[in-house]
């Protein structure tokens, strides 16, 4: 009987973390997400026809295929810096994602913990920020003119290849 409480208290706990975006979930699973705004409230981003390979992986895993790669390679990374421009994150990120008026978005002083992992970053793009970030996805907005996912995942990949803080695991990575 022991052995089956403490097997369910580890399950609970990971998917505890899961929900709270400290970890992926299980390759298999639909990748769930929060928005930041008022009180973590559930949005939902369904894969599409238009979406790439990349991005219907990440919709049902919560890992980002670029970012591994992009890290890798600095020239392919070249291509989230594009969308990061062509969506004028530079408005408030500053050129290369160091901060403006926003924050910067390349180091380790984070305004949400659950920057740590993709997932959690998608979650802040997607969905806004009660720091005065709108809602960047075309699905959360409510708005055809807004980002698709895969944009913002190449945004991301390129984001944590010029990662400038001090934790020598990066998380991401895992």
């Amino acid at each position: 009987m022991k052995s089956k409480m403490t097997v369910g208290k580890k399950t609970l706990f990971v998917s505890l973390l899961a929900g709270a975006g400290i970890m992926p979930l299980e390759a298999g699973a639909e990748c769930k997400f929060e928005s930041v705004r008022g009180g973590n409230q559930p949005f939902e981003v369904k894969p599409t026809e238009s979406d790439t390979p990349e991005a219907k992986h990440f919709l049902k895993t919560c890992i980002n295929p670029y970012t591994k790669l992009y890290v890798a390679n600095p020239e392919k990374a070249k291509a989230g810096k594009k969308k990061f421009g062509f969506w004028s994150c530079t408005q408030c990120h500053g050129g290369n994602g160091g901060g403006q008026t926003g924050p910067s978005i390349l180091d380790d002083t984070w305004q949400y913990a659950r920057i740590v992992n993709d997932k959690g970053m998608f979650e802040i793009i997607a969905g806004g920020s009660d720091a005065g970030m709108p809602a960047w996805h075309q699905q959360v907005g409510g708005n055809p003119e807004l980002m698709p996912t895969d944009d913002i995942l190449q945004i991301i990949g390129w984001l944590r290849s010029g990662y400038k803080g001090n934790d020598p695991q990066k998380p991401w990575l895992d």
